[in-house]
């Protein structure tokens, strides 16, 4: 069984550089794009104040035509990114659409699907993946991470493929059916593990939520892909952000491996709150899928009653395209001459009036979605987030989100899923601080709107995915 083990870690291996390579490219665009935004930016007055996490907040005075040209650069650079991501999938690769996760889903459970597995829709799905991310819609890696490593472990086992003409006399033993999906499911475990650095969770949403067909080896096979494959992204995620060297190569720090979680002690009477959460979780997932559910069966019957298939094609692109333009939609609230705009460093800029709570607004607002949820986990910022800007992101990222997922491009849920729970948990956690008030000793630490973000966050993935074991270890892990 050697050959075998040593193909495992090849994947795994595979998978993490692919892994990193995804997010290296995700945060060089979103830095070039606001790079170029901010030529277009002149700061008169400013005032900053830190957010965490290496990101401050600018409060800045500047003038209308500038605030307009900022706008139109902004919008045009991530107009530019949805229509090639949306083009990549439509008119290049149409099994890369939308994320392939419930593509791998059905081949592992007996379903045979055309082109799912070719070369055309590794690079088609990879691209539209990295430039929607990039671009400022609702949606995250994670589903086109779980395609992408199913492709990988395909390849690299079977060491053919009939697009380029390669037929390698490697490793022919694997070229079955059964060995097949075993190493596609090993792979597609490996690109969830890669993305939240949770070996054991990669492995467990392959038992949970992937295949029916399991057996011990399998297990500690998958296993060590998955181990292999977050080890790779640590290593090389140590010292490089967008592909700039930060030095110490090799050094894993813990805030970086641990993405969800910080230690704190709890009470008894904290799992009220959580009780809650729970049920609300479930409540908002069910509704969550129901009406994703309803919005891709109006998008069926309205694109099937286009006749000619360049036309159904285009009208796909234009709604994606016209999503990301609603998606903006807060980012230019209140735009108007000597108003005051808020230029967040990670790239957001946002017209409003200086104030805390919309100063709050924006910082929820920040176009990389991954950060905005940090934001909402940190630890003893009771007062950081008022009612108003809490409530009016979950509405708007939860019916945003709902109907970004199935629209014609490679995305993920997980990210958007995190946020919506992580913004009711955090109004939660805010209801008890405003009962309880701020609690500075040991017993009342756990009042804390962090806390009860990221149990919200696990409550709404949890109601929409239905996952339950992998699901807690990826968030504790």
């Amino acid at each position: 069984e050697w050959d075998r083990w040593l193909l495992m870690g090849l994947i795994g291996t595979a998978v993490g550089m692919l892994g990193f390579w995804v997010h290296q490219i995700i945060d060089s665009l979103i830095k070039l794009k606001w790079d170029l935004v901010k030529n277009y930016l002149q700061v008169s007055k400013r005032k900053t104040w830190s957010m965490g996490a290496d990101v401050v907040i600018s409060l800045s005075t500047g003038q209308d035509g500038n605030i307009r040209m900022t706008w139109l650069c902004a919008l045009g650079s991530g107009l530019a990114m949805v229509v090639l991501s949306s083009g990549s999938v439509l008119f290049f690769c149409p099994a890369g659409s939308p994320s392939g996760l419930p593509e791998i889903i059905g081949y592992l459970n007996g379903t045979s699907i055309q082109h799912l597995f070719n070369i055309k829709t590794f690079l088609g799905t990879f691209v539209s993946c990295v430039l929607a991310v990039a671009s400022g819609l609702f949606c995250g890696p994670e589903g086109p991470m779980v395609h992408l490593g199913a492709l990988l472990g395909c390849g690299l086992s079977q060491l053919q493929s009939d697009t380029l003409g390669v037929h390698l006399p490697i490793f022919t033993r694997f070229r079955n059916s059964a060995d097949k999906r075993g190493f596609i499911m090993a792979g597609a475990g490996a690109g969830i593990a890669s993305v939240f650095r949770a070996s054991i969770g990669g492995l467990l949403f392959t038992l949970e939520e992937v295949s029916s067909f399991w057996d011990i080896r399998l297990a500690w096979q998958t296993f060590f892909c998955c181990l292999t494959a977050t080890f790779t992204t640590d290593l090389l995620s140590s010292s490089l952000y967008g592909f700039v060297y930060r030095g110490h190569f090799g050094f894993l720090e813990a805030e970086k491996r641990i993405i969800f979680w910080n230690l704190l002690d709890m009470n008894v009477l904290a799992f009220i709150p959580t009780i809650l959460l729970g049920i609300l979780g479930g409540l908002l997932g069910a509704l969550f899928v129901a009406l994703n559910v309803k919005i891709n069966k109006l998008r069926m019957q309205f694109f099937n009653s286009i006749p000619k298939l360049s036309l159904r094609k285009t009208s796909k692109l234009l709604e994606t395209v016209l999503i990301l333009v609603i998606s903006c939609v807060p980012l230019v609230a209140n735009l108007g001459s000597g108003r005051n705009f808020l230029a967040l460093d990670v790239g957001c800029i946002v017209s409003f009036p200086c104030s805390s709570e919309q100063g709050s607004a924006a910082a929820l607002l920040v176009e990389n979605g991954k950060r905005g949820i940090t934001y909402l986990f940190r630890r003893g910022t009771h007062e950081e987030f008022g009612y108003t800007s809490l409530c009016t992101a979950l509405v708007f990222y939860f019916i945003l989100s709902c109907w970004t997922a199935g629209s014609a491009v490679a995305s993920g849920l997980v990210i958007p899923m995190l946020y919506t729970g992580a913004l009711y948990g955090r109004i939660i956690g805010l209801i008890l601080v405003s009962i309880f008030g701020v609690q500075t000793n040991e017993y009342g630490a756990w009042i804390d709107p962090g806390l009860f973000a990221a149990i919200g966050a696990a409550s709404f993935f949890s109601g929409v995915s239905r996952l339950t074991i992998s699901l807690t270890v990826i968030m504790v892990s």
